[in-house]
């Protein structure tokens, strides 16, 4: 899912915005429940900095810059990785780009877990877990050519309307049957999309009530799994180029 080698499918887009979009949404619902901030949301961040400046609510806005600013610090960190490991030629460079966020998602979980910051955790939590949510964003954009986005469901309620006057108006024209397939698919991949971070937020809700201690690291270890595979293959493509490169060079 984390590799871009030999082209894309539909179905390896499908697989990763359906497990990565209700990763965000547990995170982002988990968020909102133990700090009162989105991490994913960066529309209402902007709005709500916006409404509280003009209210003078200083402390509230500080926060909302601040999330926005990490989400943008994440997204760029991931392109810098991403541009890097392409010059390169390594194909998981995505997938260890989706390793950073569980490690820091892990020890993020492990300080809530075994340390009490009543005063930081209110600002500290939410602005490292947008920072998180930017990385992730910038990394499924880049590794799907920009079809799949996770972290917000703007995006792709817009992708889903679209898609859906395009697949009404291409079904009455028979010369454009495989136009219309493909249409199709994109509906289907956007709408379980949506369906997934839903479905994710309410996990994250769920966390929040029955398991709050060790949620977040459990999401760490499913974001592990599912960047290990790619981190794999990638290794065993060096390793061939490595031993093609010695028997050419003997």
């Amino acid at each position: 899912m984390l590799l871009e080698k030999g082209g894309r499918t539909f179905l390896q887009d499908r697989q990763l915005g359906s497990s990565l979009s209700a990763i965000a949404g547990a995170i982002n619902a988990f968020s909102f429940l133990s700090v009162g901030y989105y991490c994913a949301n960066m529309t209402g961040n902007v709005s709500a900095l916006a409404t509280n400046f003009l209210n003078e609510d200083m402390k509230v806005a500080l926060v909302s810059a601040g999330l926005v600013v990490c989400f943008l610090v994440g997204a760029m960190l991931s392109a810098i990785m991403v541009n890097v490991g392409r010059r390169r030629g390594e194909a998981g460079i995505y997938a260890y780009s989706i390793l950073i966020e569980a490690v820091i998602l892990g020890a993020l979980a492990l300080i809530q877990m075994f340390y009490v910051l009543p005063s930081v955790q209110n600002v500290f939590f939410p602005l490292v877990l947008s920072f998180l949510m930017g990385m992730q964003n910038a990394t499924v954009t880049r590794v799907s050519g920009a079809v799949v986005r996770t972290t917000h469901v703007t995006g792709m309620l817009t992708d889903l309307g679209i898609e859906v006057a395009n697949w009404l108006e291409t079904g009455r024209k028979r010369t454009q049957a495989e136009q219309h397939i493909k249409m199709r698919q994109r509906l289907w991949l956007h709408s379980q999309i949506i369906l997934c971070f839903i479905a994710g937020s309410a996990v994250g809700a769920w966390g929040y009530l029955h398991w709050q201690k060790g949620f977040l690291l459990g999401i760490a270890g499913i974001l592990g799994c599912l960047a290990v595979p790619g981190i794999l293959v990638n290794t065993g493509s060096e390793k061939r180029r490595e031993a093609d490169g010695e028997s050419s060079s003997q």
